[in-house]
């Protein structure tokens, strides 16, 4: 029996690790999976997890909400039943195996593809944050500002925190995007973020700024379409290893060799040149 502690179901990406988790769990008729959802909430995932060991699960596959108050609980469980950290990190190292993408490197490929949007001629720049204390929040950004810092003609002219979410971004970027009216770029960690951003844009009759974020889910809503509907100049896929959890869940709990402690998943850059190409790979047309 595998717990899996979810960090939030309010983004599309993480209801698409847990799909991810299921389907290749139905692949093997012995495995048993429980999921629990924190809503986003540090303590509710500390009880959470509690309560599936308590349930007497075999291995723990979590996705913290957020590092610091989770690592404690982690460590707790690890000292029992292997544990899979997945997507973001904890303070420690207290854990059988982490999967996961590089979240600074996608951040300076981020930055990297802003650079040659904006050419020569630079520009003003807008970062909209995922939840602060989340790994990836803080991989993300730190990768994308050391990209920018080497260029004197693009200006970070400020940031926004939404916590993953587009409702948030929306509404929160109403208000910045008229205190900001001369930026260029908004870039989003992810993709819901940004097309929040981007409603906000038109809702005031911004036209001109361009919008970047990542996941690169498919689906109506999902990075691709929105790069194919040249809402996004360009997402980068990042995958939800989901798959990759419960394939290394089972090799553990079959007591394999060389389980590697780390797993890095690659991530993707998409844009309006390739973007057909993953569409079509996904089945996502409308």
């Amino acid at each position: 029996m595998i717990g899996v502690s979810q960090a939030n179901l309010g983004e599309p990406w993480r209801v698409s690790m847990n799909r991810e988790i299921q389907e290749e769990a139905a692949k093997h008729k012995e495995v048993r999976v429980i999921f629990t959802d924190a809503a986003q909430n540090s303590q509710k995932q500390i009880r959470d997890v509690e309560k599936l060991m308590n349930q007497g699960i075999d291995l723990l596959i979590i996705s913290p909400n957020e590092a610091k108050p989770l690592t404690p609980i982690v460590q707790t469980a690890y000292r029992k039943i292997p544990v899979i950290v997945l997507d973001r990190e904890i303070e420690s190292t207290d854990y059988t195996t982490f999967i996961g993408a590089d979240n600074r490197l996608i951040g300076r490929m981020a930055g990297q593809f802003i650079e040659q949007l904006l050419s020569d001629k630079g520009g003003e720049v807008l970062e909209i944050k995922g939840l602060l204390d989340s790994t990836p929040a803080i991989d993300r950004s730190e990768g994308f500002r050391e990209t920018i810092a080497g260029n004197a003609k693009i200006h970070l002219v400020g940031s926004v925190t939404a916590d993953w979410l587009r409702d948030k971004s929306e509404d929160m970027m109403k208000n910045k995007l008229l205190e900001w009216p001369q930026v260029d770029v908004v870039f989003a960690h992810n993709d819901p973020m940004a097309l929040g951003a981007y409603k906000a844009a038109e809702s005031i009759g911004r036209k001109e700024t361009k919008f970047v974020g990542i996941d690169g889910l498919p689906g109506q809503w999902g990075g691709l379409q929105l790069v194919k509907q040249k809402v996004l100049q360009a997402t980068f896929i990042y995958p939800t290893g989901g798959k990759e959890s419960i394939q290394s869940a089972l090799r553990i709990l079959n007591h394999e060799a060389n389980i590697p402690k780390r797993v890095t998943l690659s991530s993707t850059k998409v844009t309006g040149e390739n973007v057909n190409e993953f569409v079509q790979a996904n089945g996502s047309s409308k």
